[in-house]
């Protein structure tokens, strides 16, 4: 889904930042990006590290002159029986779910300026609608991200800084083809009977990022899953 939003930066006039799973990935985005004559960069770094998620909006700052928009779109999913879920499997999901998206967004916030600043994150539909036993630990994880984004509207919002969560449905990504072991069921739980795309899920994170009266908001691209 990388490709699709830095696609959608572009289109609200942005220059992207990215970091997908791997080195490779990550400069087949910046080197797309590029090719439409518009700056990228990619940028590694371990986002529910202190250091790191701060010294990574410094590097962007450095290379592009500023940070106007943060999508929060890194995420990790461990799904299984509640009795068989180790103490680490919880510790990995919240670092990256949870302390990850907080202290990514802490850090953009200090350098983002006062009037224009988004920040955008990446939830789930299952927050709104758990279809299955064994999603307890990423549901859990995600469930979080609302009170966070909600706060971050009232502590940013006199600053005109915005904050939002988009919550994808069955999404057709690597991570989840619309033609893998467990697509028909997904589908059937959606009102559309169909997978999204990860262009739809950019759409709304692009009407995000230039939406000046949209904060503490929650907006599904699930296809109908929660409805």
């Amino acid at each position: 889904m990388d490709l699709e939003l830095a696609s959608g930066a572009l289109l609200e006039g942005g220059d992207p930042v990215t970091y997908v799973n791997g080195e490779e990935a990550a400069e087949d985005v910046v080197g797309a990006v590029q090719a439409l004559g518009r700056r990228a960069a990619a940028l590694r770094a371990d986002a529910a590290d202190p250091a790191e998620a701060a010294g990574a909006v410094d590097r962007t700052v450095r290379a592009l002159g500023g940070l106007d928009v943060l999508v929060n779109n890194a995420g990790v999913g461990v799904l299984g029986p509640l009795a068989e879920l180790a103490l680490s499997d919880v510790d990995r999901v919240l670092a990256v779910n949870v302390r990850g998206v907080f202290l990514a967004s802490q850090a953009a916030a200090g350098r983002m300026p006062d009037g224009c600043g988004r920040i955008i994150t990446i939830g789930t539909c299952m927050t709104q609608r758990v279809p299955g036993p064994g999603g307890t630990l990423y549901a859990m994880s995600k469930s979080a991200l609302v009170g966070l984004t909600k706060a971050l509207a009232r502590e940013l919002g006199p600053r005109g800084i915005t904050a939002n969560l988009v919550h994808p449905g069955p999404i057709d990504t690597d991570m989840n083809p619309a033609d893998g072991p467990y697509a028909a069921g997904q589908t059937t739980m959606t009102a559309l009977g169909r997978f999204g795309t990860a262009q739809e899920v950019a759409a709304t994170v692009a009407h995000l990022a230039g939406a000046a009266y949209v904060t503490g908001a929650e907006f599904a691209v699930d296809g109908g899953h929660a409805a």
